[in-house]
């Protein structure tokens, strides 16, 4: 299996959550992004965040 693409610094910057329009945190071992303030982690694939809400996982 391939390593994950890390997205680019200035866009993680620059991307907010879709959901609460908060900030975002980046999770290098899952490969997401985390919304603390929607309680949900967006996933990373290829390099290109996934900003939908239907693709979310749900955090506890």
């Amino acid at each position: 299996m391939s390593e994950p693409c890390k997205p680019d610094g200035k866009m993680l910057e620059a991307l907010m959550c879709p959901i609460t329009h908060g900030p975002l945190e980046y999770d290098a071992e899952k490969n997401e992004l985390i919304s603390k303030s929607a309680k949900c982690a967006f996933p990373i694939r290829s390099g290109i965040p996934i900003m939908l809400a239907a693709e979310a996982r749900v955090l506890d």
